[in-house]
């Protein structure tokens, strides 16, 4: 099975309601989707989101990156010679994580395909079925609590918070969902790096004080300040999930080793694939470090990736798989099943796609 072609294209999907954070605003799943081409007539598909205030990565510089450097250097290329792909599709280009983690999920959905396997069984099998939390944009204080009664109502028992842009109203805002949703519900928070150190500290142990009974927050310092990543996990007894500090297994060697961190979020989009987020879950099995699977705004494609390497991994424990559950409409064919916060996977070859609508492919 060699690789004859990779052809991009775009794919937009409506969001259910704008996705709020402390970074940006978006109404539309906007992504690039890559489709690798074989001389068996077997198809990979891949996607990358253009999320440029976390990765850097824009939809020019993500065609770019593919059609200019990594195709050239995957042509001809045979599927079942991962660790030479790998390499290549490694040193083909610097950073360019989400262009490399479109090519790489495309890839492997070729490798199942070659062993007629699904990729979750490749990757270690221990699981079929995983429960993601569901994310709550951030907005006045009311209107969150709402959304949030609404997310249990469809039986969601994990709520991911997005906090950050007020450290005053972050406070009421979960004091009003706590008081909305109960002490059964467990409660996430993501300041996307929204507070200094001393705010994270000072808002944390207030809702601490509070007894809001927070499981953990996400990111809480900007992605660079390791010191004060560190600075909130010593000084709180919330448990601190690095997240924008992680796109590399080097990143996440020196976190471990700092104790800047008490859990880590992957993401396919900042290791550049599932090749890197293996290693991710190497590091953290050896130092005992339990990680979070989690996406950008991305439709099925990439998130049934992110899915199949959620299932095969006893050290990733916790899920934040909601991309497609945000989507007002779902134009792929095949792949993860979502039934809100339950998400199961079949078991067809590769990550199972049968077809992606909706595709404008661009012309060369």
């Amino acid at each position: 099975m060699k690789i004859t072609d990779i052809k991009l294209g775009n794919i937009s999907v409506p969001l259910k309601k704008p996705f709020k954070t402390a970074l940006r605003t978006v109404e539309s799943v906007e992504d690039v989707i890559v489709k690798i081409e074989t001389d068996t007539g077997n198809i990979g598909y891949g996607e990358a989101p253009p999320t440029g205030v976390i990765t850097g990565d824009t939809t020019g510089s993500i065609i770019g990156a593919i059609e200019d450097h990594i195709k050239k250097y995957l042509i001809g290329m045979d599927i079942e010679n991962m660790e030479e792909i790998m390499l290549r599709l490694d040193k083909s280009i610097v950073n360019n994580t989400s262009a490399k983690a479109a090519v790489d999920i495309a890839i492997y959905d070729l490798y199942g395909q070659l062993y007629n396997t699904p990729v979750y069984k490749l990757l270690g099998g221990y699981r079929k079925e995983i429960v993601t939390d569901i994310t709550i944009s951030v907005n006045a204080p009311e209107e969150m609590a709402q959304d949030s009664i609404e997310a249990i109502d469809k039986g969601y028992k994990t709520l991911k918070i997005k906090v950050g842009d007020n450290a005053t109203l972050d406070i009421k805002r979960m004091q009003a969902i706590r008081e909305a949703v109960g002490y059964d519900v467990d409660l996430r928070i993501d300041a996307n790096q929204g507070w200094n150190a001393k705010e994270a500290i000072y808002t944390l142990r207030k809702m601490e004080d509070a007894g809001l009974n927070i499981e953990l927050v996400e990111q809480p310092v900007k992605a660079h300040d390791l010191k004060g990543l560190k600075l909130v996990t010593d000084n709180i007894n919330i448990p601190v999930l690095a997240d924008e500090s992680v796109f590399s297994p080097r990143d996440a060697i020196t976190i471990m080793q700092m104790g800047a961190a008490d859990l880590i979020n992957i993401k396919l989009m900042k290791t550049g694939g599932i090749h890197n987020a293996l290693k991710i879950c190497s590091i953290a099995e050896i130092y005992g470090v339990e990680c979070m699977l989690g996406c950008m705004l991305e439709s099925k494609v990439s998130v049934t990736a992110a899915v199949h390497l959620a299932t095969a991994k006893n050290i990733i424990t916790k899920i934040d798989l909601d991309g497609p559950i945000l989507c007002s409409e779902d134009p792929i064919d095949g792949g993860a099943i979502f039934e809100d916060y339950k998400i199961r996977l079949t078991d067809d070859p590769g990550f199972g796609f049968k077809d992606i609508h909706g595709v404008n492919y661009i012309e060369y």
